[in-house]
């Protein structure tokens, strides 16, 4: 499915100077590595995928000396293949799992910004899982993957025509027709119902019913709390959960001070 963020990724890659590597946020299953994957067969001549929490071979190139003509030698060793300068799209994914490899992308940046670097990590683990190495301040581009947007969810449906009346009825502050007001609507409430998740809003594409959708939604939310856990000790984490189930309860009150 089409994500508004392949412009800014198309953006990044046409920089004449100054492009840095760029790290990409967000929580999990929102899409990450797909839009990155896909960045990489649409735009550039091959690329090299490495995921650090699967790879932990790959990830221990990264525990000797972070030069970087070192590390694309020994990639390119591992996967066979040529690192070629502004054809070839690294892509780091789960770098939460790989300290070294997030600070090494300061060396990227400094030593050879002729190579196209990219990674995606879960915010949390990003923030949290930092021992012993500093983050890369100011030598990495950072943006932020979120849930499907009305738009992006009206695309992934099918519904490009919509998305083209609301940007034409606003762009000319035009009063939007009765039938297609309520045409919106009819969308916009299976929005609310379905969210922007790409794995429920696929469910419902491919089922064109409602009816295993909370499931999918059931599997992200337990997977969140998995999550929790993962970068904190038993009875922290026991408190987080906590607080991430009571939100329901307490967006419902009248006092929003949460």
């Amino acid at each position: 499915m089409e994500r508004n963020i392949m412009q800014e990724l198309i953006a990044w890659k046409n920089m004449q100077k100054n492009r840095m590597p760029l790290l990409l946020y967000g929580v999990r299953q929102v899409g990450k590595t797909y839009i990155l994957r896909e960045f990489g067969d649409r735009y550039y001549k091959n690329t090299v995928y490495i995921n650090f929490e699967r790879m932990k071979i790959v990830a221990g190139y990264f525990d000797g000396e972070l030069n970087p003509d070192r590390i694309i030698r020994l990639l390119e060793e591992y996967f066979e293949q040529k690192i070629i300068p502004e054809e070839t799209l690294l892509i780091f994914d789960e770098i939460q799992e790989c300290e070294r490899a997030l600070t090494a992308l300061k060396y990227f940046c400094e030593e050879t910004p002729e190579y196209h670097i990219t990674a995606a990590g879960s915010l949390l683990g990003v923030a949290i899982n930092r021992k012993k190495y500093s983050f890369p301040v100011g030598k990495v581009i950072i943006k932020t993957l979120y849930p499907l947007r009305f738009d992006e969810f009206l695309n992934a449906l099918g519904q490009k025509n919509l998305v083209s009346l609301i940007k034409e009825h606003f762009e000319q502050m035009m009063e939007m027709p009765e039938e297609i007001h309520q045409e919106l609507l009819y969308w916009y409430e299976r929005y609310l119902y379905i969210g922007g998740m790409p794995a429920a809003v696929n469910q419902y594409m491919e089922r064109e019913s409602f009816i295993n959708v909370p499931e999918v939604q059931n599997l992200i939310l337990n997977a969140y709390i998995a999550d929790m856990a993962k970068y904190t000790c038993d009875s922290e984490s026991t408190k987080i959960r906590n607080a991430f189930l009571s939100i329901p309860a307490q967006l419902a009150k009248e006092n929003k001070k949460f």
